[in-house]
């Protein structure tokens, strides 16, 4: 499925890591999301809501069905968010795409999403992405 695509079928965006700081990439680039009409939904164990959106601690705490898991921590924890994705499809069967920001990585995280039927992008800005494709 390509980018164009993804943006086009899925609407809601959980947010892994998305930031309480309004300068961050991990702010701005979910609420440029939401601007453009998409429902955003933040994951941030450290507060419980994000530029009034209520926020989760985690993925499985989200009631409402997710298309898109976009990914704001280093590479090196990555796995660990796509294994907690892969297990929230196998008991929900909702998450569609794994999506890692720019500059994040995962070979494994790849082999696995993959391996579990959902869509993968790693190291692309989303926020770049929508931009290009809207020109």
């Amino acid at each position: 499925m390509s980018i164009e695509e993804i943006f086009d079928n899925y609407n809601t965006i959980a947010v892994y890591g998305m930031s309480k700081q309004p300068y961050k990439p991990s702010h701005t680039v979910p609420l440029f999301m939401k601007k453009q009409g998409y429902n955003v939904i933040p994951i941030n164990p450290t507060t419980g809501q994000i530029s009034n959106l209520t926020a989760y601690k985690n993925i499985a705490d989200i009631p409402e069905e997710i298309d898109i898991l976009n990914v704001f921590r280093p590479s090196e924890v990555a796995l660990d968010v796509i294994k907690e994705a892969v297990e929230r499809k196998n008991t929900r069967g909702d998450i569609k795409v794994i999506w890692l920001q720019q500059d994040i990585v995962s070979p494994e995280g790849k082999l696995l999403a993959e391996a579990n039927g959902i869509e993968y992008i790693e190291d692309k800005c989303m926020y770049r992405e929508y931009i290009i494709l809207s020109k």
